[in-house]
């Protein structure tokens, strides 16, 4: 295995642990801070949304910087921040470190997917950015589980200063392991922004932040949607996450290979429908551990699967704006999750909490729909294969 690939995909374990591992210690922070827990969650808020909207804007400001730079540069950010958020009093540090935390996640990881797919010739695109992604996922199985676990065996703290270093030792990697890689064209302001005019692009972001604001819905409320399956058991719940993990991170890594075979549109298109089935019987299989353990495989395999074809899909329709596209994408997901928690809040009001899985089939429904509207835009224009 490539170990460029390898070390791109490190530092997204890091900011991919600094993303989950927060929620598993939200208790603690209120508790030593003397605060609310609900505005010590803001932490995960804050991170997420510095992420989002800065994704994006950076990776069209500093396209013109060198690409090994860029990520130095943003693996320090994320590092600085966590280390303040580590050594902070008050919430308002605190939170104002996590918006620094996810202004370094924000610079890492476009450019670390977008040179990672320029490394690998283009039929061995779809395996690279699934490499790169399997960092992301991986960090819910193994991360997030053992930041919670080292929170609860000492302090909070510890969890930051644990995620600090990952985010170091990435760094480290990056600066001895890979290559310089040479920064894209210069391009006026106008033209990088250029693409967000492409129905196209606009459609098949509208296709990820769908899917990710459904496939969260539940995770946000895990404990009380499977509170049957699990019997209220806390290290049952643990243990379900872990699998969560791990099916995530194979979903990742098959997608990868299966794209390259056989395009982003079936493997999009495939991960989409299934993923809907499975929400839509969730009111059912999460009455029990034996039936939630398979719609909980389902779930990661086809919901972490479908980030690879996405990526993929936008690198094709648009390979010179590939740090902005992939960092919209990242905004689109990032943003997704953020507005899961609202909208799953909303439905418990109406809902038996048991049927949330029923709102997030429906999201999930509505981007497959995008994902077609956008297939009808981009096949008429001839474009290249995998990109259909």
């Amino acid at each position: 295995m490539d170990r460029r690939l390898i070390v791109l995909a490190g530092g997204m374990f890091a900011i991919g642990t600094d993303s989950f591992v927060v929620a598993g210690i939200l208790p603690q922070v209120a508790g030593s801070l003397d605060v609310s827990v609900a505005l010590a969650g803001q932490m995960v808020t804050l991170y997420a949304l510095s992420y989002a909207l800065l994704s994006p804007v950076l990776a069209a400001a500093a396209a013109h910087w060198p690409r090994k730079r860029l990520l130095l540069a943003g693996l320090a950010v994320f590092v600085l921040g966590n280390v303040i958020t580590a050594l902070a009093q008050s919430i308002g540090l605190v939170l104002a470190s996590r918006l620094l935390a996810g202004l370094g996640a924000a610079m890492y990881s476009p450019t670390a997917t977008a040179a990672g797919a320029s490394l690998v010739p283009s039929e061995q695109r779809g395996r690279a950015l699934a490499i790169i992604i399997a960092g992301l996922s991986s960090a819910t199985a193994l991360g997030a589980p053992f930041g919670t676990y080292l929170g609860g065996w000492l302090d909070w703290r510890a969890t930051m200063w644990f995620v600090a270093g990952v985010g170091a030792v990435a760094g480290v990697g990056v600066w001895r392991l890979l290559p310089d890689i040479a920064s894209p064209p210069a391009l006026s302001l106008a033209r990088r922004l250029a693409p967000l005019a492409d129905a196209r692009i606009l459609l098949t972001l509208l296709t990820t932040w769908l899917a990710y604001s459904g496939l969260f819905v539940v995770y946000t409320y895990v404990g009380v949607s499977f509170e049957r399956a699990t019997g209220g058991d806390s290290q049952v719940l643990a243990g379900m996450l872990l699998l969560w993990g791990v099916a995530a991170t194979v979903g990742n890594l098959a997608a990868g290979r299966l794209t390259d075979r056989f395009g982003s549109r079936r493997i999009i298109n495939t991960a989409i429908a299934i993923a809907a089935i499975d929400f839509a019987l969730m009111p059912w299989t999460s009455a029990s551990l034996a039936t939630a353990i398979p719609a909980i495989i389902v779930w990661d395999l086809c919901g972490w699967g479908l980030l690879v074809p996405q990526q993929h899909r936008l690198i094709s329709l648009s390979p010179a704006a590939s740090p902005l596209l992939l960092g919209l994408n990242s905004a689109a997901v990032y943003i997704g999750v953020s507005m899961s928690g609202v909208i799953g809040a909303a439905a418990l009001t109406w809902l038996d909490r048991h049927a949330l899985g029923l709102v997030g089939a429906a999201l999930i429904a509505a981007s497959l729909l995008a994902a077609e509207w956008a297939q009808q835009r981009i096949a008429p224009r001839g474009h290249v294969a995998h990109a259909s």
